[in-house]
């Protein structure tokens, strides 16, 4: 499976709202970075991050907007990832994503996206 495939099968994982399975693409020692929010370094920083804000969510999009794998398999990926929230509620985030990885598994995931817009979306 290419790398660009694992990442599908991530996003999918996502979609589902299965943190459990969205936990198994991550390396042990895997870094998340939400720049620029404080960055986690491994599963149990990850899986408390991830879990509550998935589970508030009642439906997960990621749209992919353009992707693109080097020749060392680092994935890049230009997406709109929207969580629909009780009430009516939807998140929207615009992010450019960069997924490394070291034996199959993603050993660092970086997005980077605009933290004020993130802020008035969940403020509204």
């Amino acid at each position: 499976m290419s790398n660009t495939a694992t990442v599908a099968a991530f996003i999918a994982a996502w979609e589902a709202r299965d943190t459990d399975r969205i936990m198994d693409f991550f390396a042990e020692g895997a870094v998340y970075h939400n720049i620029p929010m404080p960055r986690l370094t491994g599963h149990a920083e990850i899986r408390a991050f991830i879990a509550p804000f998935l589970q508030s969510a009642e439906k997960v999009t990621f749209e992919v907007l353009h992707s693109a794998e080097n020749a060392d398999g680092t994935v890049l990926n230009e997406r709109v990832d929207t969580f629909h929230q009780p009430g009516g509620k939807t998140l929207r985030f615009e992010v450019m994503g960069v997924f490394e990885f070291k034996d199959g598994k993603i050993s660092a995931w970086r997005d980077y996206f605009d933290l004020k817009e993130v802020e008035r979306q969940m403020a509204g």
